[in-house]
Parts: structure tokens; C-alpha cells; sequence
């Protein structure tokens, strides 16, 4: 129950912190439907690379929506393994991240770094808390997990 009741909360904050960084970031919600300048730095990859890293970026997500209902559950190991896989320093050579570093800027390729690290990170701390049912360092992993994207997301655009 009480891993439940973190899970739960884990989800609120998150969708509280992208509701607050949309609206404090480059989105006008203002409802003059004026549009806003995009002042995020634009990333120009080879056609073949942008649609191949915008699948990843999906995937990433939808690792995310797993990873919660994985809590959500009380499964911890299930959580980890796929933060790992998905997410972690191992995902690295399947994404073909070598390939994609080269055509981004450092401050894009250090957000990814940091997002893979930190989802190693959670992909520890979810197995600790099936052990001890402590979820706060596991959430506290997925939170920077999650800020590393929404950082690099608020910096950087695809063509």
C-alpha cells in the first residue's frame, strides 16, 4: 500500500513539473493565439538520423509510462529492468547513440548522458526499494531521470 501511495504521488509531481515547465517555458497560454519565438537552439541531423532520434525520444517515453505503472504495481525489479534496457548506459549501443552524439552540441550530449546515468541510477534504486520499500531514492533518481529530458527538450529542437 504504501509503495502504491509513492507511486501515485511520483506520478502527480511529475505531470505537476511538466505542467509547470510548459507554462513557465516558451508556451504562451495568454489565449490571444499570438505565437511565441521558439528560442530553443536548433539541431540539424541527417534526415534518416532525425526520425531515427525522434523514435527513440518516443520510446523513451513510453519507458517512462512503463517504468510508473511498473511502481504503480509494487514491481520493482520490473521497473528497473526496463529503465535499464530502455533508458539506462546500456541502452547507449542500441539506440545508436555513438552515431547521434556526433551531430549534436555538447550541452545536448551531456543532457543525454546525464538522463542515461541517472536512469542506471533509478534502475539500482528501484531494485534496493523491492528489498527495503524505500521509494524516495528510486523517485529521486527517476525525477532527475525526467529532468535531464525536459532540460534537454527546453534547450534543444529538431529541424
Amino acid at each position: 500500500m504504501r509503495l502504491r501511495l509513492a507511486a501515485t504521488a511520483l506520478a502527480l509531481l511529475a505531470a505537476a513539473g511538466v505542467a509547470s515547465a510548459q507554462h513557465h517555458g516558451h508556451h504562451d497560454h495568454g489565449g490571444h493565439g499570438a505565437a511565441t519565438t521558439d528560442l530553443r537552439e536548433r539541431v540539424d541531423f541527417p534526415p534518416g538520423l532525425t526520425e531515427h532520434t525522434l523514435a527513440n525520444m518516443r520510446d523513451h517515453l513510453l519507458a517512462l509510462q512503463q517504468i510508473n505503472d511498473a511502481l504503480a504495481a509494487g514491481e520493482m525489479d520490473q521497473a528497473g529492468r526496463i529503465a535499464e534496457q530502455r533508458l539506462g548506459m546500456t541502452s547507449l549501443r542500441l539506440h545508436g547513440a555513438a552515431e547521434v552524439a556526433q551531430f549534436m552540441p555538447q550541452g545536448m550530449q551531456d543532457a543525454g548522458t546525464a538522463m542515461h546515468k541517472a536512469a542506471s541510477r533509478f534502475a539500482i534504486a528501484a531494485q534496493d526499494a523491492g528489498v527495503t520499500g524505500d521509494l524516495k531514492p528510486a523517485l529521486k533518481a527517476l525525477g532527475e531521470t525526467m529532468a535531464a529530458c525536459v532540460g534537454c527538450h527546453a534547450g534543444y529542437r529538431l529541424k
